[in-house]
């Protein structure tokens, strides 16, 4: 069956979340938890998921009595995948909102519009999606997959599989831009060649040219960091002119935002990618929190791994919390700093003290029949290429975003 975009998030809007979670009524004491998020626009299909995952953790920790004896109260802002609102509404949330905590931003460019805002002001912010590396601010947890992490196993396995000759097609700012970079680090690493990177920037959806391209080209395989709705289309296109099965494709970024339920089987069979999450891991925690997803929410088509990464990074603050037993900023460094970790449906989430990114379980998957299929797991991998450039336990006031010199 063929699911469009419309289709698979159906179930996913704002009027979701208002029937689908418990009346709570709250006061002036609770826990503030501000969000930014793209709950519609062009990057929709990874935002609407991730509201409603923010909205499932806040109603989960409020069911077990809360923090410190307090309910946390979410404050969500639709950014549209408009840049200017980001900013916007990060200020609302810092100076207007005071909130305790931030949990949002998809794409890099969001993080980066909001970031700074967020350490003038001194509110604590949790960056949930898998991103291109680098990031070392003492203010910031980030709990997505960097390409130390996700990256790496996924180039491994192409060439192992494929040969040493790609071809690069990624979006046209600054995780497309990094990320190609490590691919040919990684490529470079085990004896490979790239024979062409391109770039798109995020609105294109016509790749008529760049496929015809990359036949010419002949690689063993092609690599796409293709971000969005829009980019969905190269996937279709690439089907459509039957080179799916003349060239293998690997990808950074498919499947994180449910992309292999909106192509059919014999467009979407046998690319392969890896990331922290499946929803066809069989561990309890993964059961647990489908099921809570099924009794609040309703079809689960819809979680994806960055939904499952928010979700995740709202329970391990809710951690630190408890660590800390306060909301204290300096408190809440401290317990940061000691690692704290959860158990979360994609497995265990270890901060990593000196770079606040967090060490992940790492799933190597085949799209088989619209699911991912999990081919081979590396427990623990630690964001060891944000780890090269970034200290914070010895450069506690760095704010620098690295970029990768390879």
């Amino acid at each position: 069956m063929k699911f469009s975009r419309r289709e698979i998030l159906k179930t996913a809007g704002i009027a979701a979340i208002a029937g689908s979670f418990p009346s709570i009524v709250f006061g002036e004491d609770d826990i503030k938890l501000g969000s930014v998020l793209d709950n519609s626009g062009n990057l929709d299909i990874y935002g609407k998921p991730m509201v409603l995952a923010t909205q499932l953790a806040a109603d989960e920790i409020n069911e077990e009595g809360g923090l410190l004896g307090r309910q946390i109260k979410v404050i969500q802002y639709d950014t549209q995948s408009d840049i200017a609102l980001y900013t916007k509404f990060a200020q609302q949330l810092a100076r207007r909102d005071k909130v305790d905590v931030v949990h949002g931003g998809i794409t890099s460019a969001s993080r980066e519009a909001i970031r700074q805002t967020f350490h003038r002001t001194n509110t604590l912010y949790f960056y949930n999606v898998l991103y291109e590396g680098g990031v070392c601010d003492r203010n910031i947890v980030v709990t997505g997959t960097t390409p130390a992490q996700a990256v790496e196993p996924v180039v491994n396995r192409a060439m192992k599989q494929w040969g040493k000759k790609t071809y690069i097609i990624a979006a046209d700012y600054n995780y497309g831009q990094i990320t190609a970079k490590w691919i040919h680090h990684y490529v470079g690493q085990r004896g490979g060649s790239v024979v062409q990177t391109s770039f798109f920037p995020l609105d294109v959806s016509n790749f008529g040219s760049t496929i015809a391209k990359i036949q010419l080209g002949k690689p063993d395989y092609l690599i796409s960091a293709l971000v969005g709705g829009a980019h969905l289309s190269f996937y279709r296109q690439w089907a459509a002119s039957g080179m799916n099965k003349k060239i293998p494709l690997a990808s950074t970024t498919f499947g994180v935002g449910n992309e292999h339920l909106a192509l059919s089987p014999s467009e979407g069979d046998g690319i392969l990618i890896a990331g922290n999450y499946s929803q066809e891991s069989t561990s309890e925690a993964n059961k647990k929190f489908l099921a809570n997803w099924r009794r609040k929410i309703g079809d689960t088509k819809i979680v994806h791994e960055i939904a499952v990464s928010q979700y995740q990074g709202i329970k391990l603050w809710a951690e630190c919390v408890k660590t800390a037993g306060t909301l204290d900023r300096e408190a809440m460094l401290t317990a940061i700093e000691s690692g704290v970790s959860v158990q979360g449906p994609a497995g265990l989430v270890a901060i990593d003290p000196a770079t606040h990114h967090t060490s992940l379980d790492i799933n190597v998957m085949e799209v088989k029949g619209q699911k991912l299929t999990i081919l081979e797991t590396a427990i623990q991998r630690p964001p060891s290429d944000t780890a090269q450039y970034c200290d914070l336990l010895k450069n506690p006031d760095d704010n620098t975003h690295y970029e990768v010199d390879i």
